[in-house]
């Protein structure tokens, strides 16, 4: 057997050092298709939050919250029990008073049952009411959509005017546009009313019926449960089979004929640019008359809000015939994008200051000037933990502050804070009783 010598040795050490060592999962991770919101994506988020606030309130919108559980049965009568959501999505369990319930999967069906349940009609008509918070539906992770994901919506509940849907559809570009989202097109059609959309039904079933053979899956579900989903397929095969298929524009009754040309004339007046879709038909079964999608131009039909009418909810979930019309944005949706196309919005924060101290015999007076600083409504950043005052000011740098308040034991003994500028270097020392009104003139 050959002797190695010292050089070869070596040279197999090397390579074994070289080698990269094997990362060790950590042992909790998220559930699949949940996420975490990240410090790093908090702007945007603000962003989002602020803007859909500041939409709300120039709109004049409510809001409301209603609970992330609710009674299974809710979802079946108001979205339908041929839609996917329903037949295949929801997270639902039973209780231990053994009451089916369900992890909410949209927002627009309980909003419904709180005003019907609260008589919200009395307070305002129509009510105008604005709802953000986490759905959740159990469908195949993909870019932008999870399993738990957070929705901004609006509704207008009590009126069946043309006026709402288009002003429904201006608040979600405009909501886009403050966003820094311009590059998107309004896709619109008309789903009908219960007076023109069964005849219409039974066109698309008799065109359909010579056809079955070569329809996905799904698409045999929906045939015999919803048709007009048939339209809605993203199946390549079904895809071209619609081509054909009757549309329901040559079908809709007159009243549904005025009320869509009104919405067109209303949106054109506002100078929006929109694509008639026969095909758009949304996957919900309460929508009736006006519906629309505002889709990302440049991200592949990238569906960045929709919504539409929905007057018949609320007698499907128990009430009477309540005109509606409402949208919801994705909010992690709106955050992938903003990231992918390089838009980035900065959430606006008060001016801050940094307090910096050294030694321990200057935490607890640190402690006591910070206090009285955040009672003042002033921002206060602080890394205490990093004992020197290098580090502390470096963590000052990264934080992008105007001033950095610094205290030691010298200036606890002289009751003083030395108040540093950190654009120029310059320090002053001024008596730590004055410590708010000298911080507060030089933020100005």
């Amino acid at each position: 057997m050959p002797i190695k010598n010292s050089k070869q040795k070596k040279k197999k050490k090397d390579n074994i050092e070289k080698e990269p060592k094997e990362k060790k999962e950590p042992a909790f991770q998220t559930v699949r298709g949940m996420h975490d919101i990240l410090p790093k994506d908090e702007d945007r988020w603000k962003a989002i939050w602020n803007i859909g606030e500041k939409m709300s309130e120039l709109y004049d919108f409510s809001l409301i919250e209603t609970p992330i559980l609710e009674s299974a049965a809710l979802f079946e009568a108001g979205i339908g029990v041929g839609t996917d959501i329903v037949e295949k999505e929801m997270f639902s369990f039973k209780t231990k008073g053994d009451e089916v319930v369900v992890l909410r999967p949209e927002g627009t069906a309980p909003v419904m049952r709180s005003y019907i349940q609260h008589h919200l009609g009395r307070f305002s008509s129509p009510l105008k009411v604005y709802y953000v918070g986490q759905m959740f539906r159990y469908e195949k992770p993909q870019a932008g959509r999870y399993r738990a994901f957070h929705q901004w919506g609006f509704e207008t509940i009590g009126e069946g005017d043309p006026f709402y849907d288009a002003q429904t559809i201006l608040l979600a570009v405009n909501f886009l546009k403050e966003l820094g989202i311009k590059n998107v097109t309004l896709k619109i059609n008309t789903v009908g009313c219960r007076v023109c959309r069964p005849n219409y039904r039974k066109k698309l079933l008799a065109y359909y019926k010579g056809e079955k053979k070569h329809l996905c899956a799904d698409c045999l579900r929906r045939y015999e449960k919803n048709p007009m989903r048939l339209l809605d397929c993203k199946e390549e095969e079904c895809k071209k089979m619609r081509e054909d298929a009757p549309i329901i524009l040559d079908h809709l009754c007159q009243s549904c004929n005025g009320h869509m040309k009104e919405v067109l004339e209303l949106v054109e007046e506002n100078g929006l640019e929109y694509e008639p879709d026969p095909y758009l038909v949304r996957g919900l079964d309460y929508y009736n008359r006006t519906v629309f999608e505002l889709i990302a131009k440049d991200s592949a039909g990238f569906a960045l809000a929709g919504g539409g009418r929905y007057d018949y909810l609320g007698e499907l979930v128990g009430g009477r015939m309540i005109p509606a019309v409402g949208v919801s944005l994705g909010m992690e949706r709106l955050v992938e994008y903003m990231e992918e196309k390089k838009i980035f919005v900065k959430a606006k924060k008060k001016p801050g200051v940094f307090f910096v101290i050294i030694g321990d015999p200057a935490k607890k007076v640190g402690f006591r000037l910070i206090h009285k600083l955040r009672e003042s409504n002033m921002r206060v950043l602080e890394a205490v933990g990093k004992k020197s005052l290098k580090a502390q000011l470096k963590a000052a740098n990264r934080a992008g502050t105007e001033l950095a308040l610094m205290l030691g034991q010298k200036e606890c003994f002289e009751e003083t804070v030395i108040i540093r500028d950190m654009r120029t270097g310059v320090q002053e020392t001024v008596l730590a009783e004055k410590i708010i009104e000298e911080t507060k003139k030089r933020l100005r």
